[in-house]
């Protein structure tokens, strides 16, 4: 088992270490508490191009291309990454080579130009990444179940923004958010694999130790207001129908999201899950299908994804709605609730093989709950869940007036899908 250390530093910023001996590798994570929801609506979608523009010159390196020319030339992989609540830059390279990558991820991180000429440039390629995901239904399709649960407010807009906001931000724009929200008590620096804990500490201290320590601007509380099923379709002359059909229901500090997690797990978690096995081998109706539980600093959600077929999307969605009301009835047989908590072990088990994802998991539990929990720990609470539990938990968040239903594909009239949502 990795060895877990955190340090908090004079200036508030939180230092994770997760030291791997038998790693090869070290991956450098920093995360900040801030994305989507942490926007308005004139600046939706400002989280994500700001990421874009801090690889496009610091003061230390200002020549566009620098910093992907470097962290190249050290076999380095490295990206980032924004969702609702933080956004996250890293790099993964050989162990030795962990104070170089440290040095360029600070400097990305810390000491961005906006140079106003980079700005017009990515302007045009974060525009075409929204028009890259308006082109694939699957991820669409999850933004318009967003829309449907949260409406209009941060929760519900889209994280890559809207084309006409992303034309019109301008430079005073990104200093400004930057300015409220890149600070150190808001900042999480992780490091995982095989290093020395106490020279990485110092390089860390002495990198970041000059982020101000200034007072971080919170986020508007989510809310969700429901009293009746909602559906939206979106007209597309697609091959294949894609469905998000999902409820609202726990944030990231609720005990019960360990059921939840089960209960999504015999729902969809898999190859021998319900929905799996009765609408990709029995009905033969899609080729993925999935349950997923989402859980955020003060909501979540449990949603089930599929690509189907157009002739079977209404046998699909009432199979996904029987399954949702056999669960509220029926406590789940001792064989399958074992298979399925076991499975969920070994995911987790498996995913904390490589410090990239090692950094990830930790990194993960610092920026949203402040707590480090170890996976024995989760193991521990996931195989403590009972059949019960999981009922309970059905029984509370699948109910008629709390179902949302999202599909995109070549339907122009949704009212068809609306009639269906009963349980």
């Amino acid at each position: 088992m990795a060895r877990v250390e955190k340090i908090t530093l004079r200036n508030g910023l939180r230092l994770v270490l997760v030291r791997q001996p038998s790693s090869l590798t070290a991956t450098v994570l920093v995360l900040v508490e801030t994305g989507s929801e942490y926007e308005t609506k004139q600046i939706n979608g400002i989280s994500h191009f700001l990421e874009h523009l801090t690889f496009k010159g610091t003061t230390k390196r200002p020549r566009p291309g620098a910093i992907a020319e470097e962290l190249a030339g050290l076999g380095a992989e490295s990206n980032a990454f924004t969702s609702q609540e933080y956004t996250g830059y890293w790099a993964k390279a050989e162990a030795k080579k962990l104070p170089r990558v440290l040095d360029i991820i600070s400097d990305l991180y810390l000491n961005p130009i906006f140079d106003g000429g980079e700005i017009e440039k990515e302007r045009g390629v974060v525009i075409e990444e929204i028009n890259m995901y308006e082109d694939t239904p699957a991820h669409r399709t999850h933004d318009i179940f967003m829309r449907l649960l949260y409406g209009n407010q941060p929760a519900g807009w889209d994280i890559l923004g809207e084309k006409k906001i992303i034309k019109r931000l301008k430079r005073e724009d990104f200093v400004e958010y930057r300015e409220k929200h890149y600070v150190a008590p808001a900042t999480t620096v992780c490091v995982a694999g095989n290093f020395d804990d106490k020279k990485i500490t110092l390089l860390v201290r002495d990198l970041f130790g000059h982020l101000p320590r200034a007072r971080k601007s919170t986020k508007p509380r989510t809310t969700v207001r429901q009293s009746r099923s909602r559906s939206l379709a979106k007209f597309k002359a697609s091959d294949q129908s894609h469905l998000v059909l999902g409820v609202p229901a726990l944030d990231i500090f609720d005990g019960r999201k360990h059921a939840l997690q089960v209960l999504a797990e015999v729902l969809g978690g898999g190859m021998s899950s319900r929905l799996f096995r009765r609408i990709r081998e029995e009905l033969g109706a899609a080729y993925y299908v999935r349950a997923t539980p989402e859980f955020c600093i003060d909501h979540g959600y449990l949603a089930v994804s599929a690509g189907v077929d157009h002739r079977r999307i209404t046998p699909v969605i009432q199979a996904i709605l029987e399954e949702l009301r056999r669960l509220t009835h029926e406590l789940v047989g001792a064989e399958e609730l074992k298979r399925s908590k076991d499975h969920l072990e070994g995911s987790l088990v498996l995913n904390l093989e490589t410090s990239d994802e090692l950094a990830s998991f930790y990194g993960g539990q610092e920026i949203l709950t402040r707590k480090l929990l170890q996976p024995d720990t989760l193991v521990d609470k996931i195989q403590s869940v009972s059949a019960g539990a999981v009922r309970e938990v059905a029984r509370q968040f699948f109910r008629t007036n709390r179902l949302n239903l999202a599909v995109i594909g070549p339907y122009r009239n949704p009212k068809s899908f609306q009639k269906l949502l009963r349980l």
